[in-house]
């Protein structure tokens, strides 16, 4: 299997994370030393352990299967390093039933260790409104 398609495979298994509500999945993929810039506060997670309780508070908000699409997916690879960046759209239900339809930008990189892709980065964001500090959450690619 080529170094890019490796690397969709990971990417394949964080998606499918979402839909199963998988922490142990979504975190599998990562570095244990990986650093996390999420959507969500702080500004920074270091490590798979920080970074778990995001993943379980997360997946806990949501009843059913979290859809996420990656878009203008592109796959850059060089020997132990690489990266990825998309824009993604994540729907699902909330425990309150709100109906959640938003897209983000994702980056994440990569590195080969013990003949293996992990991410030991990834960086989720979303567009501020200056004006008023808020998260745009409603635009489309």
């Amino acid at each position: 299997m080529s170094d890019a398609a490796e690397i969709q495979r990971v990417i394949d298994t964080w998606v499918g994370a979402f839909r199963d509500r998988d922490v142990a999945a979504a975190l599998g993929v990562h570095a244990e030393d990986a650093v996390s810039f999420d959507i969500v506060p702080p500004l920074r997670y270091i490590g798979t352990e920080a970074y778990r309780q995001p993943w379980v508070e997360t997946f806990e908000n949501f009843v059913g299967p979290i859809e996420v699409e990656l878009r203008d997916l592109d796959i850059t690879v060089g020997t132990d390093l690489a990266f990825s960046r998309s824009l993604n759209r994540m729907t699902g239900t909330m425990r309150s039933g709100d109906l959640v339809d938003l897209w983000y930008r994702w980056t994440a990189c990569f590195q080969k260790r013990d003949g293996q892709w992990l991410i030991v980065h990834d960086h989720t964001s979303a567009p501020t409104n200056f004006a008023d500090g808020t998260a745009v959450l409603d635009l489309e690619p």
